[in-house]
């Protein structure tokens, strides 16, 4: 990542961020299930992330 990213304005977008570096991680083989502790320094909260499956609807499939 760089430090020059366009910065995030919605959950919409915090979204789609999520979902392009999910899929870019389960496609290089990473198992993206499961839980992190992401640390930050004092000027940032430190937050738990926890990623599950889940079943596709039939609409989704």
């Amino acid at each position: 990542m760089t430090t020059e990213e366009t910065p995030l304005t919605s959950a919409d977008a915090l979204n789609a961020k999520l979902k392009a570096l999910l899929r870019r991680a389960h496609a290089s083989g990473i198992d993206v299930e499961g839980g992190w502790e992401c640390r930050n320094d004092t000027e940032h909260p430190d937050w738990d992330v926890i990623v599950t499956e889940v079943e596709k609807d039939e609409e989704s499939a």
